[in-house]
Order: structure tokens, then sequence, then C-alpha cells
């Protein structure tokens, strides 16, 4: 019975950690490519005087916007490729640097 118990929140916590990296990391990791390339563009969308400068650009912002977008993108073709490989019966494996699918 104490085996059970423990093997039960062992998996718990790790269905936890995935959720909370799938499920609110992504889209978090989203919205700060978001405000990334608004501050890459000159900040926020303050209201400006006509005939007065706005803000200046930030280089940083506008990389640091797509470096999130690209980590989010390739989160959803991982997800994406592990739904297909398991639908033709193969696995997504991590053995490597890289996942490879490999056969079950």
């Amino acid at each position: 019975m104490q085996h059970n118990l423990g093997f039960a929140l062992e998996a718990a916590w790790k269905v936890l950690l995935a959720g909370l990296i799938l499920g609110a990391g992504l889209p978090a990791l989203f919205a700060l490519g978001v405000r990334s390339l608004a501050y890459g563009a000159g900040g926020d969308a303050e209201d400006h005087q006509a005939g007065t400068a706005g803000p200046r650009a930030h280089p940083i912002g506008t990389v640091a916007g797509y470096a999130c977008f690209a980590v989010v993108l390739l989160g959803v073709a991982l997800g994406i490729t592990f739904i297909v490989a398991s639908g033709f019966g193969k696995a997504l494996s991590f053995e490597h640097v890289y996942p490879s699918i490999v056969n079950k």
C-alpha cells in the first residue's frame, strides 16, 4: 500500500510539472515575446505628443522576442511530432541531444 502511494505521488508531481511547463509556460513565454517586441520597437504603447520624437528602439528586445517565439514554436513542433509518432506506433526518444523517432 505504501509503495503504491509513493508511485502515485511521484507520477502526480511529474504530471503537474509538465502541465505547468506546457500549459502555462509556453503561453507565458509567448506573452514575454510580445512584450519584448514592444520594448524592441521603442517601448510600450505610450501616448506621444505630435511633433515630438518617440522613444528609441532597443534591438535586444527584438532579438529576445524572436528567441521567445522560436522556443514556443519548437515546443509546439515537438508536441505535434510526439502525437504523430505515437499515432504511427513509434516513440519519441531523447537518448541523444536531439529528439529522434524510434520503434516502440
